[in-house]
């Protein structure tokens, strides 16, 4: 029994090194090498400091901004130690009731829109924390935030053309938009007015 467990104990050992230490190493390795942006975070910076990652949502409320999806991350929403989905059923009255929520704040906020409000304005990513909203939700907010930076619309509907990501592989999930990127892409091109 003893050399059973002495065996036990050395195989546990080995794989420990080699699966906890050595491939991790080599991957970390290679990523860095290869791909340092994205193993870093994809981080974005703007005059030396991080504001944030295009990985990860941010919440923005200020008219003169694009609003990402809801989040059901932490209890105030955007928390990326608390990523998860709200796992409410569709029958749930706390999903009902938050969702009816969502939609009178999405009619109070852009109350010049008067078509039918992106489902991804409304729900929220299975982990609360995607960075992305359809090209839809951005085009139904444009007119809120060219009034409050004083732009024209066509102007912001070209920034929200040119921040379209596109389909991956050209066949891969749906055209999509960048909040942060395309928010940070208005403060360069079109300042807020005072």
């Amino acid at each position: 029994m003893l050399q059973q467990l002495g065996t036990a104990l050395r195989m546990t050992i080995l794989l420990t090194v080699l699966t906890g230490l050595i491939y991790p190493g080599i991957v970390t390795g290679v990523c860095q090498l290869l791909f340092k942006d994205k193993a870093d975070g994809s981080l974005i910076l703007r005059n030396g400091q991080v504001i944030g990652s295009g990985l990860i949502g941010q919440n923005f409320a200020k008219p003169e901004y694009f609003h990402p999806r809801p989040s059901a991350a932490g209890n105030d929403g955007y928390d990326p130690t608390s990523s998860s989905g709200s796992n409410l059923g569709p029958t749930n009255q706390k999903l009902y009731d938050r969702i009816k929520a969502s939609a009178d704040q999405f009619r109070k906020d852009n109350p010049d829109y008067s078509g039918p409000i992106p489902a991804d304005a409304l729900t929220t990513s299975a982990s609360g924390l995607d960075p992305h909203i359809s090209v839809a939700n951005a085009e139904a907010q444009a007119e809120r935030v060219a009034k409050a930076r004083g732009a024209n619309l066509p102007i912001i509907k070209k920034l929200i053309a040119s921040a379209t990501e596109h389909r991956d592989l050209g066949f891969l999930g749906e055209p999509r938009v960048n909040v942060l990127a395309l928010n940070l892409a208005l403060d360069r091109q079109i300042p807020k007015t005072k």
